[in-house]
């Protein structure tokens, strides 16, 4: 049977590839953004199971708002990228530091 400490072992570990993700790769925007996706999923499952071993539907219900920030998030984010990569030809974190007007 599955229990609590299960999920948020799980929940643990996927917060850990994701912070170490970002902290590994620094140079693709791109992986970057999919670590920070991780990292939120990572919580959200942290949220699930809280909720359902304490019999309480308020924290599904804040995951729910949680992804629907993380969808806008992602679809903003790959626009940026986006024009980002028409403008300067590149998405080498280190290339996109500095803003020029």
């Amino acid at each position: 049977m599955i229990t609590l400490a299960h999920f948020i072992v799980l929940g643990a570990v996927l917060f850990c590839i994701s912070v170490a993700g970002i902290f590994v790769n620094r140079k693709n925007i791109i992986i970057l953004l999919m670590a920070i996706e991780l990292m939120l999923l990572a919580v959200n499952m942290n949220f699930v199971a809280f909720s359902r071993y304490l019999g309480d539907v308020s924290g599904q219900v804040f995951v729910f708002f949680i992804l629907t920030v993380a969808a806008a998030e992602s679809a903003i984010g790959l626009a940026i990228l986006v024009v980002l990569f028409r403008n300067r030809a590149t998405i080498n974190v280190g290339e996109i530091d500095s803003l020029k007007g």
